[in-house]
Parts: structure tokens; sequence; C-alpha cells
């Protein structure tokens, strides 16, 4: 689903044009193993940007991150797409919802899964405090550390929202999978964890939880 841009309306063609061509060179059983599947590009009314709001308000969140941290920097071709492309990773890497109800599973559903059918997957880094803002491919690193750090407050704010408590809210339960805000991870990193008991206070209300994670145990 996306707006009318031309490039999209012209992808989408493109796109229906190739999977036509596609089953007509292949073979009766891989054709008819592929037809029922098919899919549909959807496009909002011309003119409502609002009915895309899901997807404008992470454009919105990238932008204006983006220039707090890169302000005045010049970039060339190659390190503009370099820090665009490391920024795609991790807003592609967020956790959406649990993969599976099996509470051993601390795998969560994020936008890669739709992108590529899986998780993704970094080489290891060290720490932005240890990389040289002289060396340009280091600072191009520093930056995406910087914005990353950001980005992923804002996230874990908006995921967590407090409001004037007018109405009952559901308590967390066993086996909920819960994000853990961890300051020393790499930017692709998330850390979750499955809550295995939960501590009740007085007015029944659950503020402190045992969490199992991938490493060890820890109470919340």
């Amino acid at each position: 689903m996306s707006d009318n841009g031309t490039n999209f309306v012209g992808a989408d063609r493109a796109l229906m044009r190739e999977y036509q061509e596609f089953l007509k060179k292949s073979s009766k059983e891989i054709s008819e193993k592929y037809i029922v599947n098919g899919f549909e590009w959807k496009f909002i009314p011309p003119s409502a940007p609002h009915m895309g709001g899901l997807w404008e308000a992470g454009v919105k969140s990238f932008k204006s991150h983006f220039k707090k941290v890169m302000k005045d920097m010049k970039f060339n071709f190659e390190e503009f797409s370099t820090v665009l492309v490391r920024i795609e990773s991790v807003l592609n890497s967020r956790p959406l919802t649990p993969l599976s109800e099996d509470p051993e599973d601390l795998e969560a559903l994020t936008p890669a899964h739709f992108l590529r059918g899986g998780s993704l997957i970094f080489a290891p880094e060290m720490s932005a405090d240890n990389l040289s803002l002289i060396n340009r491919w280091e600072k191009i690193k520093a930056l995406h550390h910087t914005f990353t750090k950001r980005w992923k407050t804002e996230y874990m704010l908006e995921l967590h929202k407090r409001y004037k408590w007018q109405y009952p809210k559901r308590n967390v339960q066993e086996n909920d999978l819960v994000l853990i805000k961890d300051e020393l991870l790499p930017p692709n990193d998330w850390k979750m964890g499955r809550v295995v008991k939960v501590h009740g206070g007085h007015d029944e209300h659950v503020r402190v939880v045992d969490v199992k994670t991938t490493s060890v145990s820890s109470c919340q």
C-alpha cells in the first residue's frame, strides 16, 4: 500500500507485467502453484496523504532525527547512500509483535520479515565512543550510532505512552514478550525477553516482573 507517486505507479505496472510474463514462461506445475497467490498493490486516494499516516509518521520521525544528528555534515553520494542504508536497516529491525505464542521463543516479528523472510543479521561493531571523527568512514558509523540512539529512545517511548489513569488497563501477564531498554546494544540489536513471573502490589497492579532473556533471567 502506498500513495500515488509516479515511481510507485510505475513499479506496480512493471511488477504485474513481469509476474504475468513469469507465469507464461513457467511450467504448468509452477504456474498453478503461484497463480493462486499473486499480489495487489493498493493506492490510497489522490490528495489524501492522511490515509497514509502510518508510514508518513515513520518518515517524519526519520527526517526529524536525521536533521538533528547530521546538521551541517557534508556527504558525497557514496557516504550519503551508506548512511541511509544503515539507518534503513535499524528501522527495519524494530520489533513489531511476537513471532509466535511459544513462551520459549524470544524472537519478534520485524519489517525485515516481510522484506526478506527473516530478521536482519549484522557484523559486530565497536562502540561509538571508540570511533574517530577524523576518519570519514568511522565518522559515518558514529553518526549512525547517534541517530540510532535517539530514534530508539523515541520509538520505545511511543510504545509506552503514559496517559491519565482514567480507565483500567491490562496488567502485564506471564509469557508476554517485552522489549528491554539497553543503551549498550549495537544499533541493529534489540533485547527481547519473556515475562516468567509477575509481582502484584497491594492494589493488584503489576509493577515488577521476572523476565527471561537469551542471556539470563532478570527482575525488571
